[in-house]
């Protein structure tokens, strides 16, 4: 038909004859044909038929017309044809993507179809798709195994409540998935912390404490798991005893007070998991202080071991070395790869990387048996590798090896940070002070400690905070209670000549005390860190007692040779703008207290080194004076109960008042300060709770018959 469009090979014959229906209905739905659209376009002249035909044929689109959408078309069938209406049906079913919407135009109608024509039927519902695992299928097993076992069994690998639940959270969120294995195969960082662990004495620590899973025969999921949590508990343990000890400072004695720095578990999880070298993150967690690496190097030379990490022997089957015995019996040399290994533990230098167990190293395993008290074979049996691999041991090793453990005790910042990390450090076995400050020495000098027993001066980690210039002593409670009350009953002028001033409460307590001078029993100055067993630093009017070489005399306070030298050495840290020296600290001698307050505080610690390295190199030993390395090696070799109350000195703070002391009748008191006078804390070093005040109990008088 002239003017109109129709669809390639569609003829009118076509359509009036109703033959290629379906090429019919496939032309209309691969153009888009809208009614609206050849609504427009129809001929008025034409019959019914030919427009009912045209409105089948595509047209141009007028631009201001919208897409159309699937809504759009309506496919009608006759009954006549079901099976290939339907098949045509269901391959003209359109799914349009997403387009916006444009503004429908006021010339465009829009026919909305009945819903059943639209409707799509309902599709049975889907299961929830699963999130894909993080877990190499290999491993699946392992951690499958490890959920079960931490849900269930936690308390048997980890008997820390914090541990469990940090190692529990650890677990969970890597969605169980093993650290120390993969397919089996021991990790990386599996390796590094299983070396540290294995090379532990050389820290000082006891290897026996951190069992090694052997994972070459964990070879099933149930193996492998446990050997993982076993290998995480053991590194927990050793991260945790580095860092803090084997032993608590409350274990040795009462007088013993250090800050707690405990590890947390899930710090150590993410820090060593995470290290590029295992090893060395986990022994990080040893005391970070110069003189305890000295220490440790010292360790290593007494166990004839040098620099490097202890060499262990591995197990393996015995050694024997037969001898010929004439032509009938030739000699027997077996070769082994843990010979090498063998003659540097013994001390064999010849051939030291012949694998040959030969005379020589027979020899010396025989030589090992007689001092070991095991039986001179010369066979390398299991008993003597296990003699061979314990750390050797002898005094100087157990002191050194005490030592280490207390430098454990102490802060990981010894000094402040803000003042160049200046601190002052007190060895009372060695009776020496210093001043130090980034990283060198900044003054020494001499000091006189409490005597043993229940004058033992404390272990402890304080600020000094000022210090006291011509200051008044004010008489610990035990001295008035163990000492002057006593002599009073011997003498009830002994204070008055003493100079010191007796006064007593309107509650019954009583206080004595000598005021500043050249023959106070302080000195000229006091240096202050208030801590809770009432003892400090000062100076002193008995000179000639730094002269011995032990000085273990005092009550418990530190006696420091030249005060004045020390005041200007801290001052000079922490009031460096006021220039304070020897001279203008002793100008301030006189009968006034005069406060000189520190605006950054400085750190004390008070320590017990009976081993250090000195300047030189050189290892030093001290007199254990107050028993500290005895009771702690009974710790460490596990003694418990009565045997080890026996060797500890429990050293209590404060006094205890002797049954029976009294105050004489006729002696003299200076004056009456009251019922609420300062305590005796107050007294030394500002308000604080003061502790329990000193009574005396008051002779009764004769009643008359």
């Amino acid at each position: 038909m002239p003017g109109q469009f129709h669809p390639r090979g569609v003829t009118m014959r076509d359509y009036s004859k109703g033959r290629g229906f379906d090429r019919v209905l496939m032309a209309v739905a691969a153009t888009f044909l809208t009614v609206s659209a050849t609504a427009a376009f129809a001929d008025p002249a034409r019959s019914p038929a030919e427009l009912a035909i045209d409105a089948a044929v595509p047209l141009p689109e007028p631009a201001n017309v919208p897409p159309p959408t699937a809504s759009d078309f309506k496919i009608e069938t006759t009954a006549t044809v079901p099976d290939q209406a339907k098949t045509t049906e269901k391959a003209l079913e359109i799914k349009p993507a997403e387009t916006a919407t444009a503004p429908a135009d006021a010339n465009t109608t829009t026919s909305t179809p009945p819903a059943s024509a639209t409707a799509t039927p309902a599709e049975p519902a889907k299961e929830p798709v699963k999130a894909a695992s993080n877990v190499a299928p290999a491993d699946q097993p392992v951690a499958d195994k490890l959920k079960e076992m931490l849900g269930a069994k936690s308390s048997k690998y980890f008997d820390r409540k914090a541990e469990r639940a940090a190692v529990e959270k650890f677990y969970t969120t890597r969605e169980y998935a093993p650290v120390w294995t993969q397919s089996g195969a021991l990790t990386a960082s599996a390796k590094g912390v299983v070396a540290r662990l294995k090379d532990a004495a050389s820290d000082g620590l006891n290897v026996g404490d951190y069992p090694v899973p052997d994972f070459t025969a964990a070879t099933s999921p149930d193996a492998l798991a446990e050997a993982e949590l076993k290998l995480t508990a053991s590194m927990l343990d050793y991260a945790r005893q580095a860092q803090s000890g084997r032993m608590h400072w409350s274990q040795v004695s009462a007088d013993i007070l250090y800050p707690d720095h405990p590890t947390d578990p899930a710090e150590v999880l993410a820090n060593i998991t995470t290290a590029k070298d295992t090893n060395a993150a986990l022994e990080g967690y040893n005391p970070p202080h110069r003189l305890y690496r000295e220490l440790k190097k010292k360790l290593a030379e007494l166990r004839g071991q040098g620099d490097g990490p202890v060499i262990q022997i591995a197990d393996g089957p015995a050694l024997k070395y037969t001898p010929a015995r004439g032509k009938k019996q030739p000699e027997i040399v077996i070769e082994d790869s843990r010979v090498p290994q063998l003659r540097t533990k013994l001390g064999i230098t010849e051939n030291a990387d012949d694998t040959h167990y030969d005379a020589k190293v027979a020899d010396a395993v025989r030589k090992f048996q007689e001092d070991a008290d095991l039986k001179a074979t010369g066979v390398l049996d299991e008993r003597t590798v296990k003699a061979i691999n314990s750390p050797k041991r002898d005094r100087a090793i157990d002191t050194v090896i005490v030592n280490m453990e207390r430098w454990r005790w102490l802060p990981r910042q010894l000094g402040a940070p803000s003042l160049g990390n200046a601190y002052v450090i007190l060895n009372i076995p060695d009776y020496t002070l210093k001043v130090m400050q980034n990283g060198g020495q900044v003054w020494t000098t001499r000091v006189v400690t409490g005597k043993p027993g229940t004058h033992a001066t404390p272990l402890l980690t304080e600020t000094m905070k000022f210090i006291t210039v011509n200051p008044t002593w004010n008489v610990p409670p035990s001295i008035i209670y163990n000492e002057y009350l006593p002599a009073l009953q011997q003498d009830p002028t002994v204070l008055q000549r003493m100079g010191l001033r007796l006064e007593r409460a309107r509650d019954g307590s009583i206080h004595i005390s000598q005021p500043p001078g050249e023959a106070n029993a302080l000195g000229r100055i006091r240096f202050n860190f208030p801590n809770k067993f009432l003892v400090y630093q000062h100076d002193t009017p008995d000179k000639h007692l730094f002269a011995k070489e032990e000085r273990a005399f005092s009550h418990g306070c530190m006696r420091v040779q030249n005060p004045d030298q020390y005041a200007a050495a801290l001052l000079g840290i922490t009031l460096p703008s006021e220039r304070y020296t020897p001279e203008k600290i002793r100008s301030m001698y006189g009968h006034s207290e005069i406060d000189i307050k520190f605006p950054t505080p400085i750190p004390v610690n008070i320590t017990y080194q009976t081993a250090f390295v000195d300047d030189a190199g050189k290892l030093q030993l001290r007199k254990d004076v107050y028993g500290r390395d005895a009771a702690m090696q009974s710790i460490l070799k596990g003694a418990r109960g009565k045997d080890l109350e026996n060797v500890i000195a429990r050293s209590q703070p404060g006094y205890s008042r002797p049954a029976g002391s009294s105050l004489p009748s006729n002696v003299a008191f200076n004056s009456d300060y009251g019922s609420s006078g300062p305590s005796f804390f107050d007294r030394l070093f500002g308000p604080r709770t003061p502790p329990p005040p000193v009574r005396v109990q008051r002779p009764r008088r004769a009643v008359p018959r």
